[in-house]
C-alpha cells in the first residue's frame, strides 16, 4: 500500500491494540496489507505469506472490523472525500457480471446417479461431438 493511501486509511481504522501480557501492539498497516492480499488472491487465511504476520491476526482483525462496521465506515468516508472533491460520478454504476455455471446435477436433485442411459435411445440419436462421430464411423466401417 502506498504511503498516500495509508495516510488516508490510517485515521479510519480502529486504534492499534496491544496484546495481553505486555505484547506490543499489532502493526495495522501490515495487518491491512495482509487482508488486502487475501482479498486480491482469494487464498485461504492459512496461506497468508509470513511477511504480513500471523494469519490469525489478519483474519481476526478482518472479522472483528467487519462486525464493528469498520469496512462500511471506511467506504462511506472515502466516497465522501472523493465526492467532496467532485471526483465521484454517481451516475456511473458497475455491476459484477461474473457467472459461474453449476453442473446440471448440482441443482438440488437427490444425490446419486439418477440419469439412466439406454443403448437403444443412444443408437438412434446423432453424435454430439466430432470424436463421437468419428468413433461411430469407425465402428460402422469395420463391421
Amino acid at each position: 500500500m502506498s504511503e498516500a493511501a495509508w495516510r488516508r486509511l490510517a485515521p479510519l481504522l480502529p486504534p492499534e491494540r496491544g496484546g495481553l501480557g505486555g505484547r506490543p501492539p499489532k502493526d495495522r498497516r501490515r495487518v491491512l496489507n495482509g487482508i488486502l492480499w487475501i482479498l486480491r488472491s482469494g487464498a485461504r487465511w492459512r496461506d497468508l505469506p509470513e511477511r504480513y504476520g500471523p494469519w490469525q491476526t489478519a483474519a481476526n482483525s478482518f472479522y472483528r472490523w467487519r462486525r464493528a462496521g469498520v469496512w462500511s465506515r471506511v467506504l462511506a468516508e472515502l466516497q465522501r472525500q472523493v465526492d467532496e472533491r467532485g471526483e465521484l460520478d454517481w451516475a456511473l454504476h458497475h455491476v459484477d457480471s461474473t457467472v459461474v455455471r453449476a453442473h446440471q446435477h448440482a441443482a438440488g436433485a437427490k444425490g446419486g446417479s439418477s440419469t439412466k442411459h439406454s443403448a437403444g435411445a443412444a443408437a438412434g440419436s446423432p453424435p454430439r461431438s466430432m470424436s463421437a462421430a468419428m468413433a461411430t464411423a469407425g465402428r460402422s466401417s469395420s463391421t
